[in-house]
């Protein structure tokens, strides 16, 4: 049997030794590279949040006192019917100051504020006049009075189909369909539009793409929302997978 001579044996030893010391001090080099990358990717996501908060604050700035306006342009300009609406305006502000200030409400206090917020809409409007609310709410359902609904989600469509609708024309209409089930939300909205409308030219101003954007930023991938125009009619759907996304926030 051939003796390998101790210096070599030592000198194996040693490589051995320094290759371990190298394989250890790769893994820990690697650890700590990945636990760092954790930790910008964590900042990052951190400042992209705070992004999209201050944005969703931006939005809501604009869009309550744009709401203020139009609420009391539609009481200044009716008032006689004053007194009657001023029930709904009292409940309206309520929601707008107080109960749209945190990310999302419950779909029951969002359905209140919108047929508050139509009544007080419809005092401009003729009796005559083909105006439709349909809702389809199962108050069973497990998001009925979860929140889970950005505030003033309902509004931009609905407030367009006032603005852009000619109320002079004989077969003009507003029609509003709101359905709720265990799954998802929606919020139909058609109307008859004013032949001298900008709607002719673009699907909406501001107010329809601060919506977008809120509704990107809120349910990511979670919702569809279409706009179109036919034969001078403007259809907006808006659906929203409340399972979907619930499920997503508890999972987190």
């Amino acid at each position: 049997m051939i003796e390998i001579p101790s210096i070599l044996l030592y000198l194996i030893l040693a490589v051995m030794i320094f290759l371990i010391i190298m394989i250890i001090y790769l893994i820990y080099s690697l650890r700590s590279e990945e636990k760092l990358n954790i930790k910008h990717t964590q900042h990052l996501d951190n400042l992209s949040t705070k992004v999209d908060e201050l944005k969703l604050e931006t939005y809501e700035a604009k869009l309550n006192p744009h709401l203020f306006k139009n609420i009391l342009n539609s009481i200044q300009s009716n008032a006689y019917q004053t007194y009657y609406t001023i029930d709904k305006l009292s409940s309206v502000l309520d929601y707008i100051l107080y109960e749209s200030k945190g990310n999302f409400s419950t779909i029951k206090d969002e359905i209140e504020f919108t047929k508050d917020f139509v009544e007080i809409n419809k005092v401009k409007v003729s009796p005559l006049f083909d105006f439709q609310i349909k809702m389809k709410i199962d108050e069973q359902s497990n998001y009925f009075q979860e929140k889970i609904i950005a505030p003033l989600i309902c509004i931009d469509f609905i407030e367009n189909a006032f603005k852009h609708t000619d109320f002079q024309q004989s077969n003009s209409f507003i029609k509003i369909i709101i359905e709720l089930n265990n799954q998802t939300f929606s919020l139909k909205v058609i109307n008859k539009i004013s032949q001298k409308n900008n709607l002719k030219k673009e699907t909406g101003g501001h107010g329809s793409q601060s919506l977008e954007h809120r509704l990107k930023m809120i349910y990511t991938d979670h919702f569809s929302l279409s706009k179109t125009i036919e034969q001078d009619i403007f259809t907006a759907n808006l659906s929203i997978n409340l399972h979907e996304f619930y499920t997503k926030m508890h999972s987190r």
